[in-house]
């Protein structure tokens, strides 16, 4: 019989279709919290794992090619991870892991954390080290006034401190 009759799901076409997550070029650095937030990832992907391993529908096979792909994704990047404790770090100056406490021209005061790039999450104002912000941060200290391209629109600010 010819496949053309035979009736597929989407799960059944693309079950070893699921590419492999991009891993980037830079350095892995990661905080302790980041550290530990993978480790938390890595435990739970397992678990979901050892749950469906031995379901055979292909929205199970699915799920598990999936969970598999980010295993190996984390595995990868604990693998890589270069821990950078704040307590090392040298107080004169913004690097990775500073809390870094900013003040536009009109008074507007902002706050960002200097992370690694699995742990960067701005709803809560972690910002990747590799990110365009960080980037014009790191080097600078207390005082310091940097332009910040955001968009369209250019904001004027100035460092009011920061800490590890």
């Amino acid at each position: 019989m010819s496949r053309a009759f035979i009736k597929e799901t989407d799960f059944e076409h693309n079950e070893v279709d699921i590419p492999e997550r991009l891993i980037s070029p830079e350095p892995n650095y990661v905080t302790p919290m980041g550290l530990e937030l993978l480790k938390k990832q890595l435990t739970s992907l397992e678990t979901d794992l050892k749950q469906i391993i031995n379901k055979d529908d292909p929205q199970s096979k699915h799920f598990k090619f999936s969970l598999e792909r980010s295993i190996r994704y984390i595995q990868a990047r604990l693998g890589s991870a270069i821990l950078i404790k704040p307590e090392n770090q040298l107080t004169e100056k913004i690097l990775f892991g500073a809390t870094v406490y900013l003040e536009d021209e009109e008074g507007k005061n902002y706050q960002f954390k200097i992370v690694g790039e699995d742990e960067a999450d701005i709803k809560n104002n972690k910002l990747s080290y590799v990110a365009p912000l960080s980037k014009q941060l790191i080097g600078h200290k207390k005082g310091d006034e940097i332009i910040w391209t955001r968009a369209s629109e250019t904001i004027y600010l100035t460092i009011i401190n920061f800490e590890y």
